[in-house]
């Protein structure tokens, strides 16, 4: 809400021919407008912040949806281990995040490639940052994580978990953050000083910065860890090793979607801010953070009834976990323009993800690569063409109402924008492939090295829960666990239970 400026010397006009007398009411009256404003401020920051607040606990309940996504994608062996390694996602990624990540990604002020300051939320509040924004930054950045974690899954060493998800949380996703989202990034909108291509990168909510660096860091993780035992047989050939519950998957699935309303209409930050234009009092920021969340539910919407009728064609089956990767591949492509683009426009959006997610995961079968959660296809290659998408359908005036400055700036491709906007978002792919292939890919090399990366043929045969867990997250047996000659479901384990790999 804004109030006109009180002009004393005006207002003392219409008060009467006693000077003196009109002079003191006027002021008054003025101060107490002043005291209005100044309560009106404050409310506004209120509303933010609790706004940003609501927004960061909807993202972190991505974090359940990853969980039971990820146990309902992984067989029923190993489900204690991949809901344990959602967990420390979450509890290590906060204290990394705490410690270093955010003062990294924002510190500011600073140069264009990282932060520095606010390392343990020293100096917060400040007049940029509360502490809503950290909390809401590390929703995102332990989505990232989130992701990787996805990749390598039924196959990973606990401590190389510990080891990546600190390091990506900490330090590889802040950078990356950091370029693209901080004011002092070398090629972010918000940085008017030094816009790249004279536009910057436009990626709202991260189709780029969250989702290609978590799918990327996933790839690397399981090309350098190889495939599950028993996903390619002797002749090359993919074998379907299908997680054991669909229901968990479709849980999973509802759960993120829910949760994606805080990642894409909550990347705003802020709500109570009046739009200047002749629509009227009721056309503002709201507007826009509604109509973000209705192109989020269109691309979504589309990519699953694309994958379910694709899928169709190609397998024969109605299948609903491929409907399910298919949805989640809308959402991850809309997440760059889900503020700047119409409606319309996020059905392309959905319909293109689920053609790239199809083709993706055909490739990877082709080259033997195997992604339990098909993690690094869904959030790399979607994520990737939702940056492209961005720069081909972003429309003038959404992007002047959200990234504020030259009105000249250039917008989408195909809205009559120029290529300029579409330059600068190939640059963030190819730096984003570039950063992340050069930080996490050494990393998972070294991990390789040491033996801290893969765990050993026998305990991936029997299941790490039993191995590394103490037990199975419920009774239980398979066609699988009954060809290796092992009965699951007899199995007590105790203290005398062989762990030959810590």
């Amino acid at each position: 809400m804004s109030l006109q400026t009180c002009s004393a010397s005006q207002l003392a006009q219409l008060l009467g021919p006693n000077t003196t007398n009109a002079d003191a009411a006027a002021t008054l009256i003025c101060d107490q407008f002043a005291a209005v404003g100044n309560k009106f401020t404050d409310t506004g920051y209120a509303i933010d912040n609790t706004y940003l607040l609501f927004s960061a606990y909807l993202v972190f309940s991505m974090q359940l949806g990853f969980a039971m996504l990820c146990a309902g994608s992984v067989r029923a062996k190993n489900t204690m281990n991949i809901m344990l390694t959602n967990v420390l996602d979450a509890a290590a990624g906060g204290l990394f995040y705490y410690l270093f990540g955010f003062a990294f990604a924002f510190g500011s002020p600073s140069n264009g490639f990282i932060g520095k300051h606010f390392f343990g939320l020293s100096d917060l509040p400040s007049q940029t940052f509360d502490y809503s924004n950290f909390l809401y930054q590390w929703a995102f950045a332990i989505a990232a994580a989130g992701i990787t974690s996805g990749s390598i899954a039924e196959r990973t060493q606990f401590v190389a978990y510990l080891i990546y998800s600190s390091f990506l949380t900490g330090f590889v996703y802040p950078v990356v953050s950091h370029w693209f989202w901080s004011t002092d990034g070398w090629a972010s909108a918000f940085n008017l000083n030094n816009l790249l291509f004279s536009s910057g990168v436009i990626d709202f909510a991260g189709s780029g910065v969250v989702h290609m660096v978590g799918g990327v860091a996933g790839l690397w993780g399981a090309l350098i860890e190889g495939p599950r035992i028993g996903r390619f047989d002797h002749a090359g050939r993919a074998v379907a090793l299908r997680g054991h519950s669909a229901s968990l998957v479709v849980l999973g699935t509802f759960m993120l979607w829910f949760g994606w309303y805080g990642f894409n209409p909550g990347s705003f930050n802020k709500i109570f801010v009046p739009y200047d234009n002749n629509s009227g009092s009721y056309y503002g920021q709201w507007s826009a953070v509604g109509r973000t969340a209705v192109t989020t539910t269109l691309a979504g919407s589309t990519a699953a009834l694309t994958t379910l009728f694709g899928k169709r064609v190609i397998s024969g089956h109605w299948n609903v976990t491929d409907v399910c990767n298919g949805l989640l591949g809308g959402f991850a492509a809309i997440t760059a323009g889900c503020s700047v683009v119409e409606p319309w426009a996020a059905i392309v959006c959905g319909f293109v993800a689920s053609v790239v997610l199809i083709l993706c995961n055909k490739l990877a079968e082709r080259v033997g690569f195997d992604d339990p959660l098909e993690a690094a296809q869904l959030h790399g290659g979607c994520g990737a063409w939702g940056v492209i998408f961005t720069a081909l359908f972003a429309k003038k005036e959404y992007v002047n109402q959200i990234y504020r400055g030259d009105v000249s700036r250039p917008h989408g491709l195909f809205m009559g924008g120029g290529g300029r906007l579409l330059a600068a978002h190939v640059i963030q792919i190819l730096v984003i492939v570039g950063w992340v292939s050069a930080t996490m890919g050494p990393l998972f090399w070294g991990l390789n090295k040491l033996k801290l990366l893969r765990i050993s043929p026998e305990d991936e045969l029997a299941g790490m829960d039993l191995t590394r867990h103490g037990g199975f997250a419920y009774a239980y047996e398979d066609d699988e666990t009954h060809r290796h000659g092992i009965q699951l479901r007899k199995v007590e384990p105790n203290a005398s239970t062989p762990n030959t790999h810590g």
